[in-house]
């Protein structure tokens, strides 16, 4: 189950809502009604890290889910589709566009 509460709310009561967390409640805390922050017990902490380092191995972030990813192609047909790309970007005028009223 999960419960919000705002932050100042959180800050009141913050030992109540930490216990809240230990007994596997999720407790949201939001600010100005946008979520901000969540107090979940070790348990989901440790499900949570288990889960971002498996994906983290299977899908890197940013520019390292690049690194390797064309290790296969020859170079010559990734500038061979990079010029394919821009003479189709120089070829294509879109669509005529009338500013007047």
């Amino acid at each position: 189950m999960t419960t919000k509460v705002s932050a100042s709310r959180a800050k009141a009561a913050f030992s109540a809502l930490m216990t809240d967390a230990a007994s596997g409640r999720r407790v949201v805390i939001e600010r100005r009604g946008k979520p901000l922050a969540a107090l979940v017990s070790l348990s989901d902490l440790e499900l949570i890290e288990q889960e971002r380092q498996r994906l983290g191995e299977i899908h890197p972030k940013g520019s390292l889910a690049l690194v390797g990813a064309w290790g296969d192609v020859e170079d010559r047909d990734v500038d061979s589709f990079i010029a394919y790309i821009y003479t189709r970007r120089m070829e294509d005028t879109g669509r005529d566009v009338n500013l007047k009223p």
